[in-house]
């Protein structure tokens, strides 16, 4: 006797969230996502349907196979994801479940998929990154992007979390994870984290302090010069 597993008929679409790369097209003109384990060589767009990773002809989401979509129920568990070393640049995703799909513990693996909204992380340096640059790898065709602020950027290819949006189209929403608290765009190089308005106004009155010692300093030295 084979055994069958059960059928479920939602009426709305099962929501969950997973971590992904953006990526943009080499000629700029389209923007979506890649997986970070084994979808990683086929980016997809917002609204999509999952592929066979292996080649196959089969439909996924194949019983025998471990293609096609995944997520994850809980936000926690994907937002946990972005603690490793690997995964710091990449974005979190509330996607929504379409098509067949095989229920599992934790999550889903399923045939189609709608990209509702992305969040992107802060910037390395901690500030909040509202543009995506050129991340220096990608695959045939697609450049992975990361999130950056505007200092953190340099002179990479970039464009503006609203651009990305734009180009990817199908009613994504993308926004900017904010800084942790203490840390912002006001930070300075080599600046310990936490500076505010009275701590930057101090560090200002030091410094001209010592410009006007090092003047009085190079005055009298001259004024030697010339007795």
């Amino acid at each position: 006797m084979r055994l069958r597993l059960p059928e479920e008929r939602p009426k709305e679409p099962p929501t969950g969230y997973k971590i992904a790369r953006p990526v943009l097209s080499h000629d700029g003109t389209r923007a979506g996502f890649t997986g970070v384990s084994l979808g990683v060589g086929l980016p997809y767009g917002v609204l999509d349907e999952a592929r066979c990773v292996y080649g196959r002809r089969h439909k996924a989401p194949h019983r025998r196979c471990d293609c096609g979509f995944h997520c994850v129920r809980d936000r926690s568990t994907a937002e946990a994801l972005l603690c490793t070393a690997e995964h710091r640049g990449a974005v979190l995703l509330d996607v929504r479940v379409l098509g067949a799909y095989i229920r599992f513990e934790q999550g889903f693996r399923y045939a189609r998929q709608r990209v509702c909204r992305a969040t992107v992380p802060p910037c390395g340096c901690g500030a909040a990154a509202p543009l995506l640059a050129d991340a220096g790898w990608g695959r045939p065709g697609w450049r992975v992007a990361e999130g950056v602020c505007g200092r953190c950027a340099g002179e990479r290819h970039t464009v503006s979390v609203a651009e990305f949006e734009r180009l990817a189209g199908e009613g994504l929403r993308m926004a900017a994870a904010p800084a942790p608290a203490g840390v912002g765009p006001s930070r300075g190089p080599g600046m310990p984290p936490g500076l505010g308005v009275p701590e930057l106004v101090a560090e200002a009155a030091l410094l001209q302090a010592r410009l006007d010692w090092f003047q009085s300093e190079l005055a009298r030295f001259t004024g030697e010069q010339r007795g």
